[in-house]
């Protein structure tokens, strides 16, 4: 490790032991970092040394920042952090905001002033607040002024938790005290290996656990993923629907436009109506969001709707060869899907558009290695089901959690997912590992099952879990929500049944098909599959 510039030591001294940590690898020229380095002069600062602080950076429909006024608005927090609320390098600053540039800009002055940003999502609720609060100890919150009240709540049951300051209007306090502090700030001189933000997983298994992120971590997402797979440039303007605080919309909305010199759109909801509205009005060239929200905008797109965008990016859940194909259809641009984990930051399978194919997530990422294994770590033949692995510039670090001796495993992290790799490379998903269903000694996939069911124009959602039955041991059972105006009945159920018998092997078909309005998804939009598989067989 290098020097760290931390006086706060609380996030390094919970790094897992190095004998349980990922095999780091830097094997690209680009992934050597120099021993002291902070992310935010590098994605912000050296655009205003190179004269190009008018380019726009930040856009939402109340405001638009250049890179100069966000740069401006950024030092001016990280002066009131240390000036005026205490905070020392290694503190941890809790966040908790809607994407707007304002949130940007508190995520992005905690990080240059040494601090370490624990973002949370707007809808988290006290609970799970308190969770948060707990792990990180966090004593100081930058708090949209709407969403103050859960946080005050959880406050109550954290000690640890101080002080909250609330920004987001002319009076609140962060933004009246930034407003008479200077523009100007000397970005703390981090370590590379400096920890700058804590990510809490979705705890969709078990519950949430903090991963740990460097600076250069930051750096090699944008060098790793964005310069090779993403392939933005300055002009180049980013929108989507992930939450900041999601590791995926941190990249997606912040990390690789600002690698860049390019502009972000924030919006503080994101549905796939106003997600399509906001694309209408401000034009991107690059989208983030999820497979289920392509699948719902293709039923909302007018001529033109789609002329701007050249790259649209899915991930969060498997993306199905239907939506795939149906999009390219109907906008002439492939989506390109990616696997990524909150545990190594952002996606490290993923493929450019111009070598993507219909169901494969992709290639591995330069700078990563992926392999597929059996139980017991021996790669298996090409063709065959097994655990996916990975390693590269990135890697699992849970803030002590003895959780990590899962994740990591002789030096490869196991993000839990069931892989098939192809001749050529390509890594084809099959389910979570612990989403394998077997039944009557079948292996089925649920998101196989779910593929084939959403190539139906009547499904709009669907869910595949495997449910305990007497005879079978599990059988496969779907929970389906379908188009406006569809009547769901035993008939449709039954409809849908045949058309997966057709589509695949018809030992795959659900024998059980139920239909729901909604289905159970995580803040980050993931389907809650153990919520399903709680659900009792008719």
């Amino acid at each position: 490790m290098n020097r760290s510039a931390h006086v706060d030591t609380f996030a390094r001294d919970g790094l897992p032991p190095d004998q349980e940590q990922s095999d780091f690898l830097f094997s690209l020229p680009e992934l050597q970092y120099p021993g002291r380095l902070n992310c935010v002069s590098e994605l912000l600062d050296r655009w205003i040394e190179r004269g190009m602080g008018d380019r726009p950076c930040f856009i939402s429909p109340t405001v638009t920042w250049t890179y100069a006024e966000t740069a401006a608005q950024v030092n001016r927090i990280a002066n009131v952090l240390t000036r005026e609320l205490g905070m020392i390098p290694g503190n941890r600053v809790l966040l908790r905001a809607p994407n707007t540039p304002g949130f940007a800009a508190a995520y992005l002055a905690v990080m240059k002033a040494g601090g370490i940003a624990v973002a949370t999502m707007p809808l988290l609720r006290v609970p799970e607040l308190v969770v948060a609060i707990e792990k990180s100890q966090a004593s100081l919150a930058l708090c949209d002024s709407r969403l103050i009240e859960a946080l005050s709540e959880a406050r109550a049951a954290v000690p640890a938790l101080h002080r909250i300051v609330a920004f987001g209007t002319a009076d609140a306090e962060l933004d009246r005290l930034a407003a008479s502090a200077s523009a100007d700030f000397t970005a703390c001189d981090t370590a590379s290996d400096d920890v700058c933000l804590l990510g809490f997983t979705s705890g969709t298994t078990g519950g949430p656990k903090a991963t740990i992120h460097f600076h250069r971590d930051v750096m090699a997402i944008a060098d790793g993923y964005g310069r090779h797979v993403l392939r933005a440039n300055g002009d180049d303007r980013f929108i989507g629907s992930p939450p900041l605080a999601f590791t995926f919309g941190l990249g997606g909305l912040v990390v690789f436009p600002l690698r860049v010199g390019a502009s972000s759109v924030l919006l503080e909801k994101a549905p796939p109506d106003e997600l399509l509205s906001a694309i209408r009005t401000y034009r991107p060239t690059i989208t983030f969001t999820a497979p289920t929200a392509y699948k719902a905008l293709l039923g909302k797109l007018q001529p033109g709707d789609s002329d701007s965008l050249r790259v649209c990016v899915s991930a969060g859940e498997t993306l199905p060869a239907a939506t795939f194909d149906a999009w390219k259809a109907a906008t002439g641009v492939t989506l390109m899907d990616g696997i990524g984990a909150t545990e190594l930051l952002h996606i490290f399978i993923g493929s450019p558009a111009d070598e993507a194919r219909a169901g494969s997530t992709g290639r591995v990422v330069p700078g990563y290695e992926a392999r597929v294994v059996d139980d017991a770590g021996r790669t298996v033949p090409d063709g065959t089901a097994g655990h996916l692995a990975v390693r590269g510039p990135t890697g699992c670090r849970y803030l002590a959690d003895v959780r990590q001796r899962k994740y990591v495993r002789k030096g490869w992290n196991y993000p839990g997912d069931t892989y098939i790799r192809d001749a050529d490379g390509y890594f084809w998903y099959q389910a979570r590992s612990d989403d394998m269903i077997v039944s009557s000694g079948y292996n089925i996939a649920g998101p196989e099952v779910e593929n084939a069911l959403l190539t139906h124009p009547w499904v709009a959602e669907c869910g595949v879990v495997g449910l305990p039955d007497a005879d079978r041991g599990t059988i496969v059972a779907a929970f389906v929500v379908v188009q406006p105006g569809v009547t769901a009945d035993d008939a449709l159920a039954t409809r849908l049944q045949e058309h997966v018998k057709a589509t695949i092997a018809p030992y795959k078909y659900p024998r059980v098909v139920r239909f729901v309005d909604a289905l159970p998804k995580t803040a980050s939009g993931k389907l809650r599959r153990n919520v399903l598989r709680e659900q009792k067989p008719d």
